[in-house]
């Protein structure tokens, strides 16, 4: 094989030899390659130039790389196809090496099906050196002692399973054997009937001030507050609002994709921000969801000097006045037809509560007047009398 020469090297021989002050062998002579070396040269110096068609090494460098793309795309593809195949697969375990293992012998790379299925490659290589684990072995082993006396006494529960299994030799924690019957549903026929869900409602953070009594005589004196949601293209959105009972005014409002307590939490720091005036002592009743006993609702609330309330478990009537202004929200906004985006949804909400609900909806309570009518009526008329 010829030796390869520095690009500076054959860029000045190039550069001699246009310059045409010596026949091509002489110069080729002169710089110890041969004419068909030097030939080659300058047809690939003209066709970088443009002066010659043909492919420049730029751009079939460029070929390379689109191939090399593709290439990785098409692996890429590949192993999205055989992944969802095999995980669509009822009968097989939810472990991705095996997945892994098949795509290498067919030519992926490793270190392309794991970022395609974000996995780490060094778990991996351990599993490959070792499939079975001697922990799994342990637990494979103490799994069939469980069952076996399971099928010997089907009203053991798991500590008598447990204590069956020790006596066989095996040694376990009771907590991991509880999880081995939990897996296996190996459950006692004489055990509680379990629930579709096994949640049992939290317990309340305060007692409840309002007792369906939905009046207040000022502002600030009692809020509600509680949660809604609505589906779009893009998933749910979540919406938290807090209205006082004096005016009907939305008085603070949060909206997120996730229902967390710092969706709580933003919708009662919106509340105190907008009213500005002192807010202490004002009650602020809520139903039993998670998100208002969370300890960040409950410091806030603190924070701010203000008295949490809360109604019963699975009794609507207790919110009810914020219920009823959720069911406005649902028939005017909601349900008028199916969303994209969470934003064109979120920029909805925003718009019918600051402009329709807040500043054109008359209100039988007030006497046929907006919430913003009746604040800014009723504040005038105290600030006179005072």
């Amino acid at each position: 094989m010829p030796k390869r020469h520095p690009k500076e090297f054959r860029d000045d021989v190039v550069a001699v030899a246009r310059r045409g002050e010596a026949p091509i062998a002489q110069i080729a002579k002169d710089f110890g390659i041969s004419d068909s070396c030097l030939r080659n040269w300058l047809q690939a110096a003209d066709v970088e130039d443009g002066k010659r068609p043909g492919v420049s090494a730029a751009e079939s460098a460029e070929l390379r790389e689109a191939k090399k793309r593709v290439r990785l795309l098409e692996q890429e593809n590949e192993v999205l196809r055989r992944a969802a195949a095999y995980f669509a697969q009822a009968h097989l375990p939810k472990m991705s090496y095996p997945l892994v293992r098949d795509l290498a012998a067919d030519g992926i790379p490793v270190a392309v099906t794991c970022r395609v299925l974000k996995l780490a490659r060094a778990p991996y290589y351990r599993w490959l050196a070792a499939p079975v684990t001697a922990l799994e072995l342990r637990q494979a082993y103490l799994a069939n002692a469980l069952f076996d006396a399971h099928v010997d006494d089907p009203e053991f529960g798991y500590r008598l399973l447990g204590d069956e299994a020790r006596d066989a030799g095996h040694v376990a924690a009771d907590r991991t054997i509880w999880r081995i019957c939990r897996d296996g549903r190996w459950w006692s026929v004489f055990g509680k009937k379990r629930g579709k869900n096994g949640k049992k409602p939290g317990p309340p953070a305060h007692d409840d001030l309002v007792e369906r009594d939905f009046t207040a005589s000022a502002p600030n004196e009692l809020w509600l507050t509680d949660i809604t949601e609505h589906p779009t293209a893009e998933g749910k959105v979540y919406l938290c609002a807090i209205k006082d009972v004096y005016s009907n005014r939305i008085v603070g409002y949060s909206i997120s994709d996730r229902m967390q307590a710092r969706l709580a939490v933003d919708a009662l720091r919106s509340a105190v921000q907008r009213r500005g005036a002192v807010v202490a002592g004002c009650v602020v009743h809520s139903d039993r969801g998670s998100q208002f006993r969370s300890r960040k609702f409950l410091r806030e609330l603190t924070h701010h000097g203000l008295i949490g309330s809360m109604g019963q478990v699975a009794s609507a009537g207790d919110n009810a006045a914020m219920e009823s202004f959720f069911s406005l929200l649902q028939k005017n906004v909601l349900d008028r037809r199916r969303w994209t985006t969470r934003t064109e949804l979120r920029l909805a909400i925003i718009t019918w509560i600051e402009r329709t609900y807040h500043r054109r909806r008359r209100q039988t309570r007030l006497g046929r007047l907006t919430p913003i009518e009746y604040e800014t009526i009723m504040t005038t008329q105290v600030a006179l009398a005072a």
